[in-house]
Order: structure tokens, then C-alpha cells, then sequence
């Protein structure tokens, strides 16, 4: 059933390619037809999905390449489901949302799907090697989709991508490699490294401190977090909005999902030892972040730098991992991946129709008769669930982040929630600048929205106020797994006695 999310992708992405003299619109159609498909798809797997179940479910285990320790190894629980459903609709709206008349589209839709096929496979590998696999499969085809489409500096955002995911990809793979080589594992099996009396647990503490440390610096450039966030930036500004939207609402995600998954999971005595400092890491990321975007004119970019701050609540949520925390780290990569994509959905349309992104260029543009009200005004709905405000997805997720970690860290936990406060400031800069006020004289009579461009915005705006109001749904599919994922709960004593056992202090 899981490989269904997998192999669909690939295979339209292969029509695509070799069927000959295939025109545009009907590229677009089989991709449109293979994302909707897998959305749907993926809504009946969370129908049969057993949320009273903290283990794998609908498990696939295939013996690959048995001398490697390579297994086909899928499985979905409470941590990759709600990320598998976002992928889908994320490529969905991605696809519809691209221009009718884009060029070589008979390369840009299987891109697309070959992404979706890659980020699935790699939120249900339950394999190691497998999911370094499906990790780096996303790598090639996002670049070409910056080099290619992207603005007149693409060429540098997308190398400099490339680089950076790169690095990360080979630290983590050094780290995959020598948890194996040092526990004598038989296989890359998530469940044979954990349940093994040679599992990882077994391993020294320094030893454990090496190998996470791997982890954490690999998945913290895919994250990303300061100081390897650089490459984020650009790269939104540089990336069409359909590529904006995955890569702000899907992408980062994989660094997030694999930091819980084999970070905090797999090494939680080592992971309590460096907890204070990843926490005064997600601070930094948080206010560091809020304030590179408050100085931003592009709001493209200050969307971009607001993504670098919120990725930080998670780090916080990871380093206090009390069950409640964990719960809002999941919830805060849903709200994140829906917020941003809205977020980055309506500054695509307002580019669109102005022709700038600069808050001293365009002005007014909630004026009923000239500008874009409808889009001004989910705009803010956003605007309003990035913030936190009560009754989007957006408060749910950052409450349950900061009440399970105030109790571990409440020094750090109230320097993010500043962070909270700052993304009030930089938003209600960019709408009381753009939105606000006489329509400026440069982007005057501007053209129609049509509803191609509103039904996506639309959809996200009702789903982040539905999940506002019914966040249940999205709890009862994590708490589960969240609450079974820690061996113990990580309390200031045991943190100090770890510190004081390694000579950090």
C-alpha cells in the first residue's frame, strides 16, 4: 500500500518523459491527475491508519541487497503520516499552480513528481541506507528546477543548494554508517539498531556524541539553522513559487522528521547530554532569524527568514523532548508546511500581478476596486497563523512546543516566544506597507486574480482554520507514537548528571 506513494510518481514521471510527441497540457494533466490521485490515496491510508498504535503500521519488508544490509523496508506511524499527507497536497497545489505556459514542461512535471516520490519514500523508510536513498533522490531534481526556472540569479542559488544539501547528505551518511559498523548490526533496520542488545544504547557515551553529533549537523543544514542557513534565502528568492511552496512546506521537513526520528530517537542518553545546547541553538536560530526578517524589503525573502525562525521552535520542542513537546514539533511541521505555503503562494501572485516584492514599491493593494483584496486578505489569515493568533493551526502547534519545553528550559523557552512577538512586528510591517494605504501610482489598475490562482490559497486558508479549530485531528494520529518515542523522559537531573559525565561542564 505504501509503495503505491512511491512507484506511481516515478512511473508518470517516466510516461511523461518517453511518450512521444506529448503535448504540454496533457503533461500536465497526467501530473495534475497522478498528484490529486496520490493525495486522495494517501487520505484512505490515514482512514485505515490505527492511531491507539505507537508502532509501524502497514508495514512492507522486502530483502534487497542482503550484504549491504539494504532492506525495502516501509512503514508509516504518528510522526510520518501527517508529513506524508502534507507532501501530497503540497505537489498538488505546486503542479496546479505552475504556469499553463511554462517551458519544457515535459522535464518540469516529472521533476515535480520525481520530489514527491523521493520525500515520500523517505518519511516511510524505516531502513537507514534506504533512507539516505530517497533522502538524496530530492537533490538533482530540485536543482534543476531552480537552475532552470528560477530569477536571473539562479544559477548561484541553485549551486549553492547543491552544496549544502550535499554536505549534509554525507555527514549523515557517515553517521548511518558508523552506527552500524560500531553496534556489528546485521542490517541498516531502524528496529534491529534499537532492540538489539548491541544496538546503539550500548554504545559508549562519547562514541554516541560523535555519531549524533553527525546528525544533528547534517539534518541542521537541511533544517536549516543558523549559521548553515544561507543557502535558504536564496534560494526562495531565486525559486518560482510552485518551488517555493515545496520547499518551504515539504523539504525542510525531511532535516525535522530525520532529527526526531534518528536523532532523538536512537540516541536519547546522548541527546539529554547535549540538550541545554541545541536548545540555546533553536534561541539563536529563533531571534536570529525574526530579525534578518524584520530588515527585509523583499517579502519574499522576509517570508524566507520567518521560515528560518519557526523551524527553530521545533529544535526547542527536540531539545526539551518531554512527550508534549515532541507532539508540538509535529504539529509545528504541519502548521509550518501549510502556513509558509500560503504564505509563499500569495506573494507569488502578488509578484505576478505588480511585478515587485518590494514593501517601498507597492502599496494599497487591499483597495477593493484596483488592487488584489482577496488575496490581501488571506494574506493576513496567514499573517495571523504564522503569528500565533488563537483559532489557526499556528497557536495550537507554538502552545504545545513552549508548554512542553518550559519546564525543561524556561530561559530559552521565553527567548523563543520573543520570537513570537517579532514575527507580529516583521508581518504587520509588510501588511500595513503593502496591503495598507493609497494604492501606489507604479502598480495602479493591476489584472485580474483568476480563480486558477485563488483555489489554492483558498483551500490552504480553510485548512489551517479548520485544523485551528479541530486540532484533534492531527493529535490523535501523533500522540501515540510521540509519547512511545523517548525510552525516558529527559529532566534537568538527568541532563546535568550526563553533562558532568562527559566534561562538558
Amino acid at each position: 500500500m505504501l509503495s503505491v506513494l512511491i512507484w506511481i510518481p516515478l512511473l508518470a514521471a517516466l510516461l511523461i518523459v518517453l511518450w512521444p510527441n506529448l503535448s504540454p497540457q496533457l503533461s500536465r494533466q497526467i501530473s495534475l491527475l497522478t498528484a490529486g490521485g496520490l493525495l486522495v490515496w494517501s487520505l484512505i491510508l490515514a482512514r485505515l491508519f490505527d492511531p491507539t498504535v505507537a508502532d509501524l503500521q502497514m508495514v512492507e519488508h522486502i530483502t534487497w541487497i542482503q550484504p549491504l544490509g539494504l532492506n525495502y523496508y516501509l512503514g508509516v506511524d504518528g510522526l510520518s503520516l501527517p508529513l506524508v499527507i502534507i507532501n501530497a497536497l503540497l505537489v498538488a497545489i505546486a503542479i496546479w499552480s505552475s504556469d499553463l505556459d511554462i517551458s519544457r514542461p515535459r522535464l518540469y512535471y516529472p521533476l515535480l513528481l520525481i520530489i514527491f516520490a523521493g520525500v515520500a519514500g523517505t518519511f516511510l523508510s524505516s531502513n537507514l541506507l534506504l533512507f539516505i536513498l530517497f533522502y538524496e533522490v530530492e537533490l538533482i531534481p530540485l536543482y534543476l528546477l531552480i537552475a532552470i526556472w528560477g530569477g536571473k540569479n539562479r544559477g548561484y542559488a541553485a549551486t549553492k543548494f547543491l552544496l549544502y544539501t550535499a554536505v549534509s547528505g554525507l555527514l549523515i551518511l557517515a553517521a548511518f554508517l558508523g552506527i552500524v559498523w560500531l553496534t556489528k548490526a546485521p542490517d541498516f533496520d531502524l528496529d534491529t539498531l534499537i532492540t538489539s542488545t548491541l544496538g546503539v544504547s550500548a554504545l559508549p557515551l562519547t562514541t554516541q556524541l560523535i555519531l549524533l553529533g553527525g546528525l544533528v549537523i547534517g539534518f541542521g543544514i537541511k533544517i536549516p539553522v543558523v549559521p548553515f542557513h544561507t543557502w535558504l534565502p536564496d534560494a526562495h528568492v531565486e525559486a518560482s513559487t510552485p518551488v517555493s511552496v515545496l520547499l518551504a512546506g515539504v523539504l525542510l521537513k525531511l532535516g525535522t522528521y530525520g532529527l526526531l526520528r534518528f536523532g532523538v530517537g536512537l540516541f536519547p542518553d546522548a541527546w539529554n547530554a547535549i540538550a541545554p545546547y541545541v536548545a540555546s541553538w533553536a534561541v539563536v536560530s529563533v531571534l536570529y532569524g525574526a530579525s534578518c526578517a524584520i530588515s527585509q524589503k523583499d517579502i519574499k525573502k522576509m517570508v524566507a527568514y520567518s521560515s528560518i525562525a519557526h523551524m527553530g521552535y521545533i529544535i526547542l520542542a527536540f531539545a526539551a523532548a518531554s512527550p508534549l513537546s515532541l507532539l508540538g514539533s509535529v504539529m509545528q511541521m504541519v502548521s509550518h508546511g501549510l502556513i509558509s505555503a500560503l504564505l509563499f503562494l500569495t506573494v507569488g501572485v502578488v509578484y505576478k500581478k505588480s511585478g515587485s516584492r518590494d514593501i517601498d514599491v507597492i502599496r494599497g493593494l487591499l483597495n477593493p476596486e484596483r488592487g488584489l483584496p482577496l488575496i490581501g486578505s488571506i494574506m493576513i489569515v496567514a499573517v495571523m497563523a504564522s503569528a500565533g493568533i488563537p483559532g489557526l493551526v499556528g497557536f495550537v502547534s507554538e502552545f504545545l512546543v513552549f508548554r512542553g519545553s518550559m519546564e525543561v528550559f524556561p530561559v530559552q523557552t521565553l527567548l523563543c516566544m520573543v520570537g513570537t512577538g517579532l514575527t507580529s512586528v516583521y508581518f504587520l510591517i509588510m501588511i500595513n506597507r503593502a496591503f495598507f494605504g493609497r494604492l501606489s501610482e507604479s502598480v495602479i489598475n493591476l489584472p485580474r486574480v483568476q480563480w486558477r490562482d485563488r483555489i489554492p490559497a483558498i483551500a490552504l486558508a480553510v485548512i489551517i482554520t479548520f485544523l485551528g479549530l479541530q486540532p484533534t485531528i492531527l493529535v490523535k494520529w501523533t500522540e501515540s507514537t510521540t509519547s512511545a518515542l523517548m525510552y525516558k523522559p529527559p529532566i534537568v537531573a538527568q541532563i546535568e548528571s550526563n553533562v558532568k559525565a562527559i566534561g562538558l561542564n
